[in-house]
């Protein structure tokens, strides 16, 4: 194997090394190129024709699509090493959503050609990567309905330890979604999230400074996302 090849450092470790004799890992490992992309940037567009194969390397994006008077549905949040072209690379030649960044971001590209040639050769792999996609799909599936089921307070609840603890692992951190942007993916109005958002910092359950969110009293946090 190339010795210049960093793909035992990254999550294409479990998605390919483990199933590729070196030959075949040569492949990706001399295909994949890197992509850095400014916050707020699209990567990928919806519409557009697919032709890699990407993961996330470093950073945050959100997955969504647009409606004809162009307002967002925001599908799901996609964190460090997450497959964020699987849901549409093996059914469509084109995308069903688009992916832009929230983050400064890296994206790890790999021809689809060189992908489905390997996934004809390699039946393990061929198993993997349907794995990671019902997984992807499975994910997205369990979140919305667990959203959907709450009350407003309980879905801004939710999303705030979603951040907390799924992705920046700290009580603190600044939220990567605008006000509009949470309410898109809660479901809810832009005025109501605002409104909750000033309760929770009202009761003492948040500190918030501008984009900064401190959780203040996270075991009163989840109760509202679990019975909100």
């Amino acid at each position: 194997m190339d010795p210049s090849c960093s793909c035992e450092l990254c999550e294409l470790k479990g998605l390919f090394i483990e199933t590729l004799d070196d030959d075949h890992l040569d492949i990706i490992c001399s295909a994949k190129i890197e992509k850095e992309f400014n916050t707020g940037e699209v990567i990928l567009k919806e519409g557009m024709q697919i032709q890699d194969f990407v993961y996330l390397k470093s950073g945050l994006v959100k997955l969504y699509r647009s409606d004809s008077g162009g307002k967002e549905q925001i599908i799901t949040i996609a964190k460090p090493f997450d497959y964020v072209s699987l849901l549409s690379v093996f059914s469509n030649n084109t995308y069903n959503y688009s992916v832009t960044a929230l983050e400064d971001s890296v994206t790890c590209n790999i021809k689809m050609s060189e992908v489905k040639k390997l996934v004809l050769e390699n039946g393990k792999l061929a198993l993997n990567l349907l794995r990671q996609m019902s997984l992807v799909a499975d994910q997205i599936i369990l979140d919305s309905l667990e959203i959907r089921k709450k009350h407003l307070r309980g879905r801004v609840a939710f999303l705030l330890i979603y951040f907390s603890q799924d992705i920046y692992q700290s009580s603190e951190f600044d939220l990567p979604l605008t006000r509009k942007e949470m309410a898109e993916y809660v479901g809810m109005t832009t005025e109501n999230v605002i409104r909750t958002l000033s309760e929770f910092r009202r009761d003492g359950i948040l500190k918030i400074y501008g984009k900064t969110i401190q959780v203040a009293n996270m075991d009163t946090l989840k109760s509202i996302a679990e019975f909100g």
